[in-house]
């Protein structure tokens, strides 16, 4: 008995030793027993009554926002417009349908240029318009036809990226009209609070947390628009470069040499010869 209370007290000895590992065992004591003292002390006191959650539709969140909320809306319809309206015009599909580019190529192969002509100006997409006008220089040589082509191509991808760019104008431009609507809400809520005084600091939080509802919307909005910006400019610029491919591989080995002074569009010609050369000096120019 004696030599186990001298082991005994070897071990509390060792044990208080370390005065970290009390600390330790004394705080998660409380940690285990404070939460119940205070549900004690709580219901002994009655309890604190809790406060009532009021539950808000989409719709009231939207009124709040103030009048701003009208072009904001306005913006977030426009933006689902020009998303999905971009989205086709980019796609492949819509800038080169394959009976279009299948169409051409058997009349190129036939060597119908009038009726590869026609076939484009009768089916009018990104691709036929590039044909088209392409082929109505053939008579001016390879070179400006080259340039048509390119040019022509050149007009595709603007007339796309510049609706690509309406993207952007509405990532810039809406949260500038949600943090008009922040503003004007909270010079509101100032003016209010200066005429009454401070009041009650839960109706001025409760303020200033509804104005800033606009500026959260206008936020809403111009995160996906610039995301989809960015998106389909890229996958306007590839399609741009197959549609290149497709256009400059039809005139590879053109016989222009064939198609001298031929006039295969309808496109009318106005320069004439100046009215200050005489028929005979023109002849002889001419020969």
């Amino acid at each position: 008995m004696h030599l186990n209370s001298m082991s005994s007290l070897r071990r509390f000895h060792s044990f208080a030793s370390r005065p970290w590992l009390v600390a330790l065992l004394v705080m998660g004591a409380v940690c285990l027993v404070a939460p119940s003292i205070f549900a004690q002390a709580a219901d002994a006191a009655g309890g604190a009554p809790k406060p009532i959650v009021k539950h808000e539709s989409l719709w009231d969140e939207i009124v709040k926002g103030g009048l701003v909320m009208i072009p904001l809306g306005m913006c977030s319809v426009a933006l689902i417009w020009l998303v999905v309206d971009c989205w086709l015009r980019t796609s492949m599909k819509r800038l080169a349908p394959e009976s279009h580019v299948a169409g051409a190529r058997d009349l190129f192969r036939m060597g119908d240029y009038v009726g590869a002509y026609q076939h484009c100006k009768n089916n009018p997409s990104g691709f036929s318009d590039v044909v088209r006008v392409a082929l109505s220089y053939v008579g001016d040589g390879q070179t400006a036809t080259e340039d048509a082509l390119s040019g022509e191509v050149g007009k595709v991808n603007a007339q796309i990226q510049t609706r690509i760019n309406y993207l952007s104008v509405l990532g810039v431009c809406t949260p500038m009209i949600g943090l008009v609507g922040t503003v004007i809400g909270m010079i509101k809520a100032f003016k209010t609070m200066g005429a009454d005084g401070i009041g009650s600091p839960d109706k001025l939080s409760a303020a200033i947390g509804e104005v800033l509802i606009a500026t959260a919307s206008g936020l809403f909005i111009a995160i996906p628009a610039f995301m989809f910006f960015y998106f389909l400019r890229n996958k306007l610029q590839g399609s741009i470069h197959h549609l290149e491919e497709l256009t400059s591989g039809l005139f590879r080995k053109m016989p222009y040499e064939h198609l001298k002074d031929c006039h295969v569009g309808e496109e009318e010609f106005f320069a004439a010869t100046p009215n200050w050369v005489s028929p005979e000096e023109a002849a002889a120019v001419a020969a």
